[in-house]
């Protein structure tokens, strides 16, 4: 029988039980993905992670990532908590490199004036890409709202990645607090764009100025709601940078998982480069849990 630590962070928040709970399994590179797959479903979290030997010695790790569903390319949250775990066991580890799906995640890791780890920043593996539209009627349907709450006159709902694909959409005030996913209309939305596989993550946001309110909703993936979902409001905000071509760049703050009872407090900046436009965000953790997987 192998034992493998995990731990349990709470991300993008410095509250304990606040934020997005993440676990983080350290090692299993012998496990078969149905075993780490099953092993997500247990924990039932948005994610977790498995922290495995790096394939180019160069880099700092390799990381799988799974929702409760399916394995992921890229995912925000992952990437600071697995990065914040890390830091815990490596006094000395300020910078390092993550090998995933979507390619190679940079992270620096910010310590508290004694040395603890308090944070993370990442760099998304990819910059902007910029995808079909969705018919405001079709978000409106699978939040249960109506159509007047999804706003179409700065952009349509689009769908935008940075290594994981979200359908973007900006809503009224009023329409974000009442939203309300229906999985008969998830479904059908899905049936009616096969081309996006097995998801229709549905991002929504609100602009105040730098200030954004966001929720993610993918009831198809397991995740009903998300507290706080870093590989979606990466895109958003290179998304809204895209859309003001006369800007750089951009940073925003971003509130997530309030309605949930789980405040959630993201920064992200977007820039653009000659690759496109990229994303860099950056949260704290907390630790809640260690134990011990038997298998």
């Amino acid at each position: 029988m192998s034992v493998l630590p995990f731990s349990t962070v709470d991300v993008f928040t410095d509250t304990r039980f606040g934020g997005n709970p993440l676990a983080v399994v350290i090692g299993g590179e012998a496990l078969a993905s149905e075993t780490m797959q099953a092993i997500a479903a247990e924990f039932n979290l948005s994610e977790t992670t498995f922290l495995l030997p790096p394939t180019d010695a160069s880099n700092t790790a390799r990381v799988r990532i799974f929702n409760r569903t399916a394995e992921m390319a890229f995912a925000g949250h992952p990437m600071v908590g697995t990065a914040f775990v890390l830091a815990g066991q490596r006094a000395d580890l300020n910078a390092a490199t993550f090998e995933i799906p979507a390619g190679i995640v940079g992270v620096e890791i910010h310590r508290d004036e004694d040395g603890n780890p308090v944070a993370a920043s990442i760099a998304a593996p990819q910059p902007l890409t910029i995808g079909e539209t969705v018919a405001p009627e079709v978000i409106a349907r699978t939040l249960q709202l109506d159509p007047a709450d999804v706003i179409a006159a700065n952009h349509p709902p689009t769908v935008a990645s940075n290594g994981t694909f979200y359908i973007i959409a900006e809503l009224t005030p009023e329409g974000l607090s009442r939203c309300a996913p229906s999985l008969p209309a998830f479904k059908e939305a899905l049936g009616n764009h096969p081309q996006f596989g097995s998801r229709f993550p549905v991002h929504v946001y609100c602009k105040y100025g730098g200030s954004i309110r966001a929720r993610m909703f993918a009831p198809l993936s397991g995740t009903w709601e998300d507290p706080a979902t870093g590989s979606a409001n990466a895109p958003l905000a290179c998304f809204l940078l895209s859309l003001d071509p006369n800007t750089e760049r951009a940073s925003f703050v971003i509130h997530q998982g309030v309605e949930m009872g789980r405040p959630s407090l993201l920064h992200v900046n977007a820039a653009r480069t000659p690759e496109g436009i990229v994303a860099t965000l950056r949260g704290s953790c907390v630790s809640v849990m260690q134990g011990e997987i038997s298998l």
